[in-house]
């Protein structure tokens, strides 16, 4: 019986745009099902009252707890998912972060493949994302086949003291991986302006590399490939050991499509939800297990005697704990800047602090905004399940012990001594989920993992899984390069092994296409219920 499509691709965010985008010219009918439809370009993508406000972008969506309480995630259902909104900082994992780590709070597992092996595709992802950065600066960093495409963003003056002082002190402060459509020596020639609204905000010059823009837009150039907007998965029927039937709705309307091969894309989270909703792929018991999301905190770091008027803040990153410290053996995190903090997110950030405005604009005048992520360990505990109620969201953070010490550490030791006497401090909880991992891993025995290495479900014969639910463990760097390199890297496996097809290299992710979003002519169906009532709604 002919199938409707060659392959069905759930989901539109770092994963699914991928693998999208490395299927495409092969010809095949691929379909790309999006629950949301496009971000609008409008002049709210730029205003911090709204993006920082009760409203913004954020998804309608509410789960249950693990005590019962009701979490509203901030998640965004968008074409591009929620790349659309994210900080466009785009750091490998370390070589270290794919074996086995001791931490203070427990073990990081080992991956069942090394850094090597996704060496090359991270090269590919680089390319794809247009990832400035300068290689050599990070002392963590693995080995790389080539240079950063595109050289790395310049520090304003205000930063630029700050990475001389960390320098004076014995650290090694890198100029930030950020993935922005610029040309630093003329750039005019790219739509990236480097403004102050770029994290984590949408960007209205579609200059962010996210996943709309990079991924999803090129792969419509090509006739094969469609996009449905407005489409809603509900579940997965397995027959056979075989994905039969994918059932959706679509403006409101049950349908039922059936592919050759469906890739699910969902994230973390919705991925587990669907493949427990649906009865798949969880022989193992293992699916929604081993969530991670990271443990995050910011600091305000304000020096009354030196104003930051920094526009385009986000550019350095430290990395000297990433492994610990003469004082901390065992991994402590890495140390990055924020986009410059708006006053109105200021207010967001402490308000449980007694936050009034004309302080938030004091903050705002003086701070120097770090961010700092540390590892969360895979515990079977911390899991996703699906409930008659929806999602039920069973995490606990741990491994928070040697995070704050990372906080403790970086401010006493270093911020102090060149000149920051005051310090807000903001820790982040269960609704944020902007790195969420691990409730489908991958592995070599199906008893214990979900996926085998090309993230295939063990149990199931043309089902698999491209976002961060295949990660054993995240280390402790942004996680969306990893995704796309692993996107990349299960797309090969699939043009060969499905469609004997060759493989990929650079030169299928070239850096010629400088406006990424105005390669007009793609193949999009998008919902009526879901468009805008104006010209903005970037399709």
């Amino acid at each position: 019986m002919p199938q409707d499509f060659d392959v069905i691709i759930i989901g539109s965010g770092a994963g699914g745009g991928a693998v999208a985008y490395t299927l495409a010219d092969t010809g095949k009918k691929i379909l790309i099902l999006e629950q949301g439809t496009f971000l609008p370009r409008e002049t709210r993508n730029w205003d911090p009252a709204f993006i920082f406000g009760p409203d913004g972008y954020k998804a309608d969506e509410q789960w249950i707890g693990p005590e019962g309480e009701t979490i509203n995630p901030i998640v965004y259902y968008n074409v591009g998912g929620n790349t659309k909104m994210y900080g466009a900082l785009l750091h490998r994992q370390r070589p270290q972060d794919f074996r086995e780590i001791q931490h203070k709070g427990g073990i990081s597992p080992a991956w069942p493949i090394g850094y090597d092996e996704y060496e090359p595709y991270y090269m590919m992802a680089e390319h794809v994302m247009k990832v400035h950065g300068n290689r050599g600066e990070d002392p963590t960093e693995g080995w790389a086949s080539g240079p950063f495409p595109f050289k790395a963003f310049p520090h304003e003056r205000r930063i630029q003291e700050v990475a001389d002082h960390l320098e004076g002190m014995g650290l090694h402060p890198h100029h930030s991986n950020l993935a922005l459509n610029r040309d630093i020596d003329e750039p005019w020639r790219r739509p990236c302006i480097a403004c102050g609204t770029c994290d984590p905000f949408p960007c209205m010059l579609h200059a962010k590399s996210d996943a709309e823009t990079a991924l999803v837009r090129p792969a419509l150039q090509r006739s094969n490939v469609t996009l449905w907007t407005g489409s809603r998965v509900e579940k997965l029927i397995e027959e056979g050991g075989k994905i039969t039937r994918v059932e959706l709705v679509r403006d409101g309307q049950p349908m039922s499509l059936s592919a050759d091969l469906v890739v699910v894309s969902c994230g973390a989270i919705q991925t587990a939800a669907l493949l427990l909703r649906s009865g798949v792929a969880n022989s193992s018991g293992q699916v929604g297990c081993n969530f991670t999301k990271h443990n995050q905190s910011g600091i305000s770091a304000m020096d009354y005697n030196h104003p930051n008027p920094t526009i385009f803040q986000k550019t350095l990153s430290v990395h000297d704990f990433y492994d610990g410290s003469p004082e901390h053996p065992y991994p402590l995190g890495t140390v990055q800047l924020t986009g410059k903090a708006h006053w109105t997110r200021i207010m967001g950030d402490y308000a449980d602090q007694n936050m009034v405005e004309e302080r938030a604009r004091e903050i705002q005048q003086y701070a120097v905004d770090f961010w700092f992520t540390s590892e969360d360990l895979p515990d079977p505990r911390n899991r996703v399940e699906w409930t008659d109620k929806g999602i039920k969201f069973n995490y606990r953070p741990n491994n928070r012990e040697s995070h704050f010490e990372l906080l403790d550490h970086f401010q006493e030791n270093y911020l102090r001594p060149m000149g920051f006497t005051d310090f807000m401090r903001s820790t982040k909880g269960l609704a944020f989920t902007w790195h969420q991992a691990g409730t489908a891993q991958f592995g070599t025995d199906p008893r214990k993992s979900v996926l085998d290495v090309n993230c295939k479900a063990w149990d199931v014969d043309n089902l698999y899984v491209v976002d961060a639910s295949f990660q054993p463990s995240q280390g402790a760097t942004n996680p969306t390069l990893t995704i796309i390199a692993n996107a990349i890297r299960v797309g090969e496996h699939l043009r060969k092994d499905w469609f004997n097809e060759g493989g990929v290299t650079l030169d299928n992710y070239p850096l010629s296409d400088g406006y990424m979003a105005d390669i007009a002519q793609a193949n999009v169906l998008v919902s009526a219920d879901l468009t805008y009532q104006d010209d903005s709604r970037g399709a």
